[in-house]
């Protein structure tokens, strides 16, 4: 009787099961599946290895190179993605003049193309490009900002921060919609103003949106690829080399689908326990008894 009543709903939600279904349940277990295959011999009639394959990625010193390639690369970036376009966001809040002129500019690099963007910086960072001509001006030695492995990983998170800044802050902008006014003028009746009346009231009523943020900029610094990509290809030394950058290596460049498989398996329970603790830290009272 209750599946009568409720047929309508689930005819809704049929579209969206079968894209589900296709792009991502069959994908999914899919490539679980080829982690337990080597295709390293023949393509065509893989050997059934179990699990030699993560056994292999774990003793590889390269993949491991990339893992904690991957995590430096989070830890440059996230930080800056949960913090700073926090701070945009409560200043462009405030009655200034210029508001939507000032949403439009840092929103603009948003709705660009991120290999656009990544090749825009690819010639500024050119040994001959801008940022070099004015260190010289300055009489500074030029930096090898994409060729020097000090450097490099720097210079490529700098590109996803650039991306980045404007999204998170309209997320956050949406969330200070909901702070009432009310909070804001009992603090100022307190006496807190400025700075801490922020983070007597702001903060903690957008928590949740933060732990967005944060769990957001996360996954998307672990599965980073385009930016390595179009600046790198994982070099120098392999210092920009990161675990999306590797498993397509395996995949598209050596055709070892198995290896790939596995570490796109390691890579999904990697997104998973960061996205666990993001939870954990920022909304841990929810779940309380």
């Amino acid at each position: 009787m209750d599946l009568r009543k409720n047929i309508g709903a689930y005819l809704f939600l049929l579209p969206a099961g079968i894209v589900l279904l296709i792009f991502f349940f069959i994908p999914f277990f899919q490539t679980i599946y080829l982690s337990f295959f080597d295709y390293s011999k023949d393509v065509y009639s893989p050997t059934f290895v179990a699990l030699q394959n993560y056994w292999a990625l774990v003793k590889s010193p390269l993949f491991l190179k990339t893992i904690l390639n991957t995590f430096y690369f989070l830890i440059l970036c996230v930080p800056f993605l949960v913090i700073f376009p926090l701070f945009l966001a409560i200043l462009i809040n405030q009655n200034i003049k210029f508001k939507n002129t000032y949403k439009i500019l840092i929103y603009l690099p948003v709705v660009i193309s991120i290999v656009v963007v990544a090749i825009a910086f690819k010639w500024l960072y050119a040994p001959s490009g801008l940022l070099n001509f004015f260190l010289e001006k300055f009489n500074i030695a030029p930096i090898g900002w994409l060729y020097d492995p000090k450097f490099s990983m720097i210079s490529v998170a700098l590109v996803t921060i650039f991306k980045g800044v404007g999204y998170y802050m309209m997320i956050y902008l949406s969330a200070l919609m909901s702070v009432p006014k009310e909070l804001y003028e009992a603090c100022e009746l307190d006496g807190i103003t400025g700075f801490k009346k922020h983070m007597a009231t702001t903060i903690p009523h957008i928590m949740p949106m933060i732990a967005l943020v944060s769990t957001i900029s996360s996954i998307s610094a672990l599965k980073v690829f385009v930016e390595i990509y179009v600046m790198t290809r994982g070099g120098p030394m392999d210092s920009t080399k990161t675990i999306v950058y590797y498993i397509y290596e395996r995949a598209f460049e050596n055709l070892d689908m198995g290896i790939a498989s596995a570490g796109a398996v390691i890579l999904l329970f990697i997104v998973m326990g960061f996205s666990m603790l993001n939870i954990f830290v920022f909304e841990k009272d929810k779940y309380k008894a």
